[in-house]
């Protein structure tokens, strides 16, 4: 979105905007920019699956050593520490239904710590990065009553 774009919507001048984005850089609040790209218009006929990870905390180091070393396989697009009945929600990246298992039964499941994993393939998006994927994506200020 364009800081032209942002500031109609917030009341607030284009310039203003650019100055808090470029501070927010500087302080590393923002650390990047990614591109949302609509996959089944992407034609890469690639297959994102989500994994709902049960992990055994170590004593000083909780989740994290756990959660570290998954992050750093390249198939990994994210991994998110969650409260409820399962611990990490990993989502990942790979050609084929069957490299996704794989990456789940040579890759993820034998790491020390893994308790249990559950694999749910993503299907469909709607939504990403606060973006809605359809065409009719139009802006429209949400209606709040008293």
């Amino acid at each position: 979105m364009s800081a032209e774009e942002m500031g109609k919507r917030m009341g607030v001048r284009p310039a203003d905007i650019e100055r808090e984005i470029k501070k927010l850089e500087k302080a590393g609040v923002i650390r990047g920019y990614q591109a949302i790209v609509n996959c089944p218009d992407s034609g890469t006929g690639s297959v994102h699956a989500i994994i709902e990870v049960k992990v055994r905390p170590e004593r000083e180091g909780g989740f994290d050593k756990v959660a570290r070393r998954i992050s750093k396989f390249p198939e990994v697009v994210s991994v998110n520490l969650v409260s409820g009945s399962f611990d990490l929600e990993i989502e990942i990246q790979g050609d084929s239904l069957h490299e996704v298992a794989g990456f789940v039964a040579s890759k993820l499941a034998p790491i020390d710590g893994v308790l249990s994993t559950n694999t749910c393939f993503l299907l469909r998006r709607y939504k990403t990065a606060g973006r809605i994927l359809d065409d009719e994506e139009e802006y429209e200020r949400l209606k709040v009553s008293p």
